[in-house]
């Protein structure tokens, strides 16, 4: 994979309390340069509007940029949120990081 995909895995609930710190490091992330960011969730068991907010905003930011910003491994429960609000269709998001590589390694 290329040095410029920069993986960061937030853990348990991703809301208000969470959501400054998650958003500053994909910042740092970007500022050095990452080309695409692929935000692993595998680790998420939740995430409120503020979480959900805070992903728009880094979206937003990324491809202010022309960076890609990605997604892989929701669970249910968080898929249900991305449905709802019809995230699904606004962000890339992969089954797993397998998914996501295989994905990248065809577009190259």
């Amino acid at each position: 994979m290329s040095s410029t995909v920069q993986v960061i895995e937030p853990t348990g609930i991703l809301d208000s309390t969470q959501a400054e710190a998650f958003g500053e490091a994909v910042e740092a992330l970007l500022q050095a340069g990452a080309e695409v960011i692929l935000v692993d969730l595998k680790d998420i068991t939740f995430i409120d509007s503020s979480g959900l907010g805070t992903l728009v905003v880094l979206l937003k930011k990324a491809r202010g940029l022309n960076r890609s910003f990605c997604i892989c491994s929701i669970n249910d429960q968080v898929r249900m949120l991305f449905e709802l609000t019809s995230m699904d269709r606004v962000f890339e998001i992969y089954e797993n990081r397998q998914a996501f590589e295989d994905a990248k390694l065809k577009v190259s």
